[in-house]
């Protein structure tokens, strides 16, 4: 069966949705995850800022306790169960340091797996389910499978949903070899494709071991590792704008790729509608401080500035790039 996020993505931005060819589905996948990734990096500003604002809050106080009230239980009445903890004001500075330079980039990172993993599969999903043929001839399913569908579609959808269900536990490679089995496309192509893999490896130690580097991440990041085994992987906002921008790359290179496949006449007239001159400025020093975002400070007792950031902290020097406007 479809999977939610797939109904979705293929509703999105207005496109007539009788019957679209398989190039203009594909291209509407592959804007709508654009598009999914643009908001990543929206939000992730957005909560960057409510940490700068709620740090001002508190540099800017005279009071020399701050309590916080904070969910530690829900009851089945549907009430939170709420504690309050007492903090200094450099103590609750520093959990709000933590939650802009360490917890942010962590979450962002989870988010732009997920997105770009979705896509990946709703690509295949779209294409096997148009050309049942490239299950091939030895893949099985269960009868009781069969005889529950109503109609041969959807045995060509739960048939499509197995494969997915296999692909998934796959490394990012093996997926990429598999993909190029199926679609006649090769991901290792793909130089964004590569920095993905060692992303995908880095979400993985981050969500199972605790951000502990393991043999399994230096085996599937390879060349590509960033630590050694039994040290933290380190993941900051620098490490979350370059996966963010990989992440755009992918999308990139699949579109045109895709569209040499299964052209899509839907691509076509954005790209002939689309004026040359219209650009849109991506400025990926945005999630560091621009302005008297100096509060969130090491716990030193000065707020720190361009010169004087916690490790980890990227540089603020401008670091603007143009990219043709999403259509």
């Amino acid at each position: 069966m479809y999977q939610p996020g797939f109904a979705v993505y293929i509703t999105l931005y207005g496109f007539d949705m009788s019957a679209p060819t398989l190039g203009n589905l594909l291209y509407r996948l592959v804007n709508a995850t654009r598009h999914a990734l643009f908001n990543q990096g929206e939000l992730a500003q957005l909560t960057y800022g409510a940490c700068d604002i709620a740090a001002r809050q508190v540099h800017g106080s005279d009071s020399e306790t701050i309590e916080v009230s904070f969910p530690v239980g829900y009851r089945p009445d549907r009430q939170a169960i709420e504690s309050t903890r007492t903090y200094t004001p450099d103590t609750l500075l520093a959990r709000y340091e933590y939650l802009a330079f360490h917890q942010l980039p962590i979450n962002g990172i989870v988010q732009l797996v997920t997105i770009v993993d979705a896509l990946l599969g709703d690509i295949v999903r779209s294409v096997v389910v148009r050309y049942p043929q490239k299950l091939g001839a030895k893949r099985s399913i269960q009868l009781q499978a069969v005889l529950e569908s109503k109609s041969l579609e959807e045995v060509h959808l739960r048939a499509t949903d197995a494969l997915l269900n296999e692909l998934s536990y796959k490394s990012p490679s093996d997926f990429a070899s598999a993909l190029e089995e199926l679609l006649s496309m090769n991901l290792a192509e793909c130089p964004a494709f590569h920095k993905y893999i060692e992303l995908k490896a880095t979400r993985d130690i981050h969500i199972h071991n605790r951000g502990l580097v393991n043999e399994t991440y230096l085996k599937k990041a390879g060349s590509h590792a960033r630590a050694v085994a039994g040290s933290a992987l380190p993941v900051d906002i620098q490490y979350f704008l370059e996966s963010y921008e990989a992440c755009i790359q992918i999308t990139e290179w699949l579109e045109v790729q895709l569209d040499q496949h299964w052209n899509s006449s839907e691509r076509e007239q954005a790209q002939a509608s689309a004026t040359p001159q219209v650009q849109v400025q991506v400025q990926v020093e945005t999630l560091v401080p621009t302005g008297p975002s100096t509060e969130i400070s090491k716990i030193t007792g000065e707020a720190f500035g361009q010169d004087d950031k916690p490790v980890g902290a990227p540089k603020t020097k401008p670091l603007k790039r143009s990219r043709k406007k999403a259509v």
